[in-house]
């Protein structure tokens, strides 16, 4: 994830604390956060989609053809943030090919975001039982587990994620937010314990460190450009960044400037990661809570 400077907007958001005085009330900005240019859709794929829906319109395919055309669509139907139509085909697919295991990890992955958890862990259980080998079908169920307020049994899949990949920054952090919510203390020490395995080239060990007490805040901000070489790079590495955040400061309590990061995690328009998907999740539920 790289991009100099010059190619990128660059802002700052101020998150301002109030400091109430016996005279004027007084606002004081304790965070410089940057921003960049949200990705706007890439044409190549609007362009396969069209191309894919022509094959599809041609009825002599086989079933496992079409099945695999859906799929692929609904991939870049998910890709562009148009959801519904991709849970379409990706439903027409699984009916047409039972056993095309990806389909039910993007179904599950949808579950979730509508808050259907058993749905979702159905069709976890599916793609594992498929293809056992599939690491990010124990992501995906941990994270369904995580926001179905399992998170006994989340710690479990992170776990079996994170030794398949034990260098992996973003598994060390999915494991410590689950343990979290069993004990915080313990999750704090594992995820320091993990700390020492981590691939310290992946630029999301400064997450890592940041949640650790290792990094200040307004150096892990500082320090989101480097290495960065194109706005997509740098809308992405923003998108994780906000997310993160947002997670650490819900933890502490302030879930006003929480929802402030989610809401800037959605704004990249980076609707393929994890992190933009959960940024809308973690939004419904605060404001299914305030409505509650």
């Amino acid at each position: 994830m790289k991009l100099k400077p010059i190619l990128f907007a660059m802002g700052a958001l101020s998150i301002l604390a109030g400091c109430q005085s016996t005279s004027t009330p007084q606002a004081q900005p304790v965070l410089n956060v940057p921003f960049g240019i949200p990705l706007i859709a890439d044409y190549r794929n609007e362009i396969a989609i069209a191309r894919f829906s022509e094959l599809l319109a041609r009825t002599e395919l086989p079933a496992d053809q079409q099945a695999q055309l859906l799929y692929d669509r609904g991939v870049l139907y998910d890709s562009l943030g148009l959801t519904t139509l991709a849970r379409i085909d990706f439903n027409r697919a699984v009916k047409m090919k039972p056993d095309l295991a990806e389909v039910y990890n993007f179904l599950g992955i949808h579950h979730t975001l509508l808050q259907q958890y058993e749905q979702a862990y159905e069709m976890f259980d599916a793609v594992i039982e498929l293809n056992d080998k599939h690491d990010f079908a124990y992501l995906n169920r941990g994270i369904a587990l995580y926001y179905g307020e399992r998170a006994d049994l989340a710690e479990k899949d992170f776990s079996t994620f994170l030794t398949r990949a034990p260098k992996d920054p973003y598994r060390a952090l999915w494991l410590y937010l689950a343990q979290s919510h069993l004990d915080d203390a313990a999750a704090a020490a594992t995820l320091r314990e993990n700390r020492a395995g981590l691939d310290n080239a992946s630029w999301a060990v400064q997450i890592v460190d940041l949640y650790l007490g290792n990094l200040s805040e307004s150096d892990f901000l500082s320090n989101l450009s480097a290495g960065i070489d194109s706005q997509q790079a740098y809308a992405e590495r923003l998108c994780e960044a906000y997310f993160y955040l947002a997670k650490l400061y819900q933890a502490r309590g302030e879930k006003g400037v929480a929802a402030d990061f989610f809401k800037l995690a959605l704004a990249t328009n980076v609707y393929e990661f994890v992190e933009h998907k959960y940024a809308r999740l973690e939004l419904d539920l605060m404001r299914g809570m305030s409505e509650g």
